[in-house]
């Protein structure tokens, strides 16, 4: 079983080695090494959680860290990113728990966000059914390369109100 934690500034040399396994079928995927999980760089992720602005949370099994994903907010969106699982433990529900909880606390966080928006490559279906089984829906395509398309998602959130769970 894994639990779901914020990650720390600690954590960023695991994040960047997670995000490298993670990334790797889907650059195979394109036959590009160059997809921007791929060259994020060390300090990046390590800035990235000091500024504390980004929520970056973490999956973890005992000390292993199994799972990650992100979201920095703009007004009244989240912009969500860098899903990741470690490939030998892809479909046990991390990816879906890691979502659903940054969810969860992107609207603790910011009650007053209306969406949150993403974006999954077009071959990468199965990323895309996960979106859609969560209440995403496709806003348009992007075609960022001669070899990559975008799908660019987008989740209407409820209002919280004061006294509501």
């Amino acid at each position: 079983m894994f639990e779901i934690h914020p990650a720390t500034v600690a954590d960023a040399g695991e994040l960047f080695t997670l995000q490298r396994a993670a990334y790797v079928d889907e650059a195979q995927t394109y036959g590009d090494p160059f997809i921007l999980p791929l060259t994020e760089g060390l300090s990046r992720i390590e800035g990235l959680l000091a500024a504390g602005e980004t929520l970056v949370l973490k999956a973890v099994v005992g000390h292993r860290m199994v799972g990650t994903v992100r979201a920095a907010t703009t007004h009244t969106t989240g912009v969500v990113g860098r899903l990741a699982v470690a490939p030998d433990v892809r479909g046990h529900g991390i990816a879906r728990a890691l979502m659903e909880r940054l969810e969860e606390d992107l609207r603790r966080r910011r009650p007053e966000l209306a969406a949150l928006t993403l974006f999954a490559g077009a071959q990468n279906t199965t990323e895309q059914r996960l979106y859609r089984g969560l209440g995403y829906a496709e806003t348009h395509r992007e075609r960022v390369a001669d070899h990559l398309v975008m799908v660019h998602m987008r989740k209407e959130l409820e209002r919280v109100t004061a006294g509501s769970t």
